[in-house]
């Protein structure tokens, strides 16, 4: 579904990505995991269409989009949940939603798309009339990931979701990522918190300055010494 080749992605003269190649079949649970400053958000943004490739190519469902505008990747059936989710906090929950939902084809089935969200987030049925900036940090991670489903995305990219909130809310999150896939959107998560993304992910790739340094299974990955040591504390 998507062949990442060589990607290479610069700020100015430094380069944040180097080559980076990985692959992600249909219907498929993959994480990207990596320290801070690994690159991570750069690669999930340049998946997004919204960092320019300097180098290399994204092909997805057999189309290279690498040099497409941004808009054209949402509509190829792409949609990312941005780190610090980005929601527009003056707007009213439902408002959020909407907005994920205008391309023409997500448009036509918003009304559907908003019952299945609501089903998986039921904590936001009470809260649609309220602004997305009143609501706690667990509950605006919940939109920002409604949002994006309202697109109706086959791709859906995951950035840090974990971040800022409590384990219970993280067990809470990552259930439902799990059920998003298990419905038939295919996840690239990039996530910090090793242990959680590898055991909800089928495959796996650790990224370190901007390179690919290994992949494989999860189970795989986690019994390596290195890893246990570098990203687990053992």
């Amino acid at each position: 579904m998507l062949d990442v080749r060589d990607l290479q992605v610069a700020y100015g003269a430094a380069n944040a990505l180097w080559g980076v190649s990985l692959t992600l079949q249909r219907g498929e649970l993959l994480c990207v995991v990596g320290p801070n400053g690994a690159g991570k958000t750069t690669l999930i943004g340049a998946l997004a269409g919204m960092l320019r490739a300097r180098g290399g190519r994204i092909v997805f469902d057999g189309q290279d989009i690498t040099q497409r505008p941004a808009h054209r990747f949402c509509e190829a059936g792409i949609a990312l949940v941005p780190e610090g989710r980005r929601l527009f906090t003056g707007m009213t929950v439902q408002e959020n939603l909407e907005l994920g939902s205008l391309l023409p084809q997500a448009k036509a089935l918003r009304r559907q798309t908003m019952a299945q969200v609501l089903d998986l987030f039921p904590a936001l049925k009470e809260k649609l009339a309220s602004p997305a900036g009143e609501l706690s940090g667990g509950q605006q991670q919940m939109v920002a990931i409604a949002r994006a489903l309202m697109a109706r995305p086959r791709l859906l990219l995951l950035d840090e979701p974990s971040l800022g909130l409590s384990p219970r809310i993280v067990g809470d999150m990552f259930a439902a990522i799990r059920r998003i896939n298990a419905d038939g959107v295919s996840v690239l998560l990039v996530e910090q918190n090793v242990a959680m993304a590898m055991e909800v992910s089928q495959r796996a790739y650790v990224l370190e300055e901007g390179r690919i340094v290994a992949e494989g299974l999860p189970h795989e990955l986690l019994a390596r010494p290195e890893i246990q040591r570098v990203y687990l504390g053992v």
